[in-house]
């Protein structure tokens, strides 16, 4: 949804969320204060009517004259009566005129008959509490208005309310300042994030403060970071397999062109270069493949004993016809991480090295450790690798010149690099002593590292044997 059809703005919703926490707060502190002060006053006034009723209890005079010798307040008064006949009442102003009200007399005659000396009732001036108390001639009988006494309360509650509106007004704005300021770097993302396009992928947030806003947009600039180096991965991969897949193409289409329909002899030939064309493209396509899986999939994790890691390589290796393949030493180490993984990628440094080592000549396989890293390495003693060239290798479709056409794709040493960064590790070169290139991959320990390396000599027999060139 865009913003101009948004119905509300996620700045309003959070400030009238705030507003209506607010006011919440209010309505329950106002009545819970209003609840209090009522009970408070009704409860003074219930104190006052029982005083009252003590002091006619304990009094030898007759209701009239006790009636005659109370001093009424506002909002109470005081009369003597006998059945619905007033004997006397307080004067009013300043205390409420009881005489006048026949339905309030009436009603408390028709009370003090049934018995009821306590309780409330109806007048003119709203509900009211009374007390009575029989005295000599009749009942003297006490009357407060509740509404009068609860005139200090609802004009504290009235006040209270005001005052609350005003508050919410200037909660409101001096909120919608502060949200303005706290949404502002969201709406700096949102503007940047929707200016970024796939062709232009370099532009970067700036980052304000240390809260959790700031840390949103340094992951978004870690996350943009990443996107970037993808899909430059991406277009550098599109280039190279699109460099490569013009050679044979145009080899297979010139071919084709220059064929002679009528000539078997040609047609075979140009069928045989056809197929071999295909063939290295089919293997090309594979190992795009296995590079794209490597660089996407997730790695199983599980913890891995290098030793016996390195006799099953050597074991594989070993079928590899050509050298003759031994292991040098085992690293009595454990790692985490994928083992088929590991052995595709030290496999491919075995047939790497097998491809361009002299027929005939030793291979070596090994591991070995120090505190932090365990080295899983492939020596052989070919023409070596130079150090000028060796930034090289582990680029995507670049080969090394050689004097012979090796076959390949160009990914291999692409693969194994890819599968040791996924492990957090990485590769190096270095060089066999005597000539040769030593490849190795370097894998982070698991847990505490307790290196050590068992020298295995080859003799017949062993779990890995050496084996001889063939054919």
């Amino acid at each position: 949804m865009s913003p101009a059809t948004r119905p509300v703005s996620t700045r309003v919703r959070f400030l009238g969320a705030i507003l209506g926490v607010v006011l919440l707060g209010m309505i329950v502190a106002g009545g819970v204060t209003f609840l209090v002060q009522r009970d408070r006053v009704l409860a003074n006034a219930q104190r006052q009517l029982d005083g009252f009723v003590s002091t006619v209890a304990t009094s030898s005079e007759s209701a009239a004259d006790l009636v005659a010798s109370a001093i009424p307040g506002r909002t109470d008064g005081t009369l003597a009566i006998d059945g619905d006949r007033i004997l006397a009442t307080t004067p009013s102003p300043p205390g409420l005129s009881l005489a006048d009200d026949a339905g309030l007399v009436a009603a408390l005659a028709r009370s003090l008959e049934e018995g009821r000396l306590t309780g409330r009732l109806d007048s003119a001036r709203g509900p009211v509490m009374y007390a009575a108390a029989a005295a000599p001639g009749g009942y003297a009988v006490q009357v407060i208005s509740i509404d009068q006494r609860m005139e200090l309360v609802a004009l504290s509650s009235v006040t209270y309310a005001a005052t609350a509106l005003g508050v919410m007004l200037v909660v409101g704005a001096v909120g919608w300042f502060v949200t303005g300021r706290l949404f502002s770097p969201l709406r700096r993302l949102r503007d940047t994030t929707d200016a970024i396009t796939i062709d232009d992928l370099g532009t970067r947030l700036r980052a304000h403060g240390n809260d959790e806003i700031s840390d949103l947009t340094t992951s978004v600039n870690s996350m943009l970071d990443r996107l970037a180096m993808s899909v430059d991965a991406q277009r550098q991969l599109l280039d190279d397999v699109r460099h490569e897949l013009k050679t044979p193409i145009t080899i297979v289409r010139g071919h084709l062109e220059m064929m002679d329909p009528s000539d078997p002899h040609d047609v075979r030939e140009t069928r045989r270069l056809g197929m071999s064309e295909l063939d290295r493209l089919t293997r090309l396509v594979d190992d795009i493949d296995a590079l794209a899986d490597v660089e996407t999939s997730a790695l199983s994790a599980e913890v891995i004993d290098v030793a016996a890691l390195t006799d099953r390589v050597a074991g594989l290796a070993g079928a590899l016809p050509g050298h003759s393949w031994s292991v040098a030493q085992r690293a009595r180490v454990r790692i985490e991480g994928d083992a088929d993984r590991l052995v595709q990628a030290w496999l491919q440094l075995a047939d790497n090295a097998a491809k361009y080592t002299p027929e005939g000549s030793p291979i070596e396989i090994g591991s070995s450790a120090d505190d932090t890293v365990a080295h899983l390495w492939v020596r052989d003693h070919g023409p070596g690798i130079p150090p000028a060239a060796r930034h090289r290798v582990f680029r995507r479709f670049d080969r090394l010149s050689t004097r012979g056409r090796v076959d390949g794709s160009g990914l291999g040493l692409s693969i194994v690099d890819a599968i040791a960064k996924a492990h957090d590790g990485r590769c190096s070169i270095g060089d066999t002593p005597g000539g040769g290139a030593t490849i190795t991959l370097h894998i982070p320990l698991t847990g505490a590292p307790s290196p050590g390396v068992l020298p295995t000599p080859v003799r017949a027999g062993d779990v890995v044997m050496q084996r001889e060139a063939t054919g």
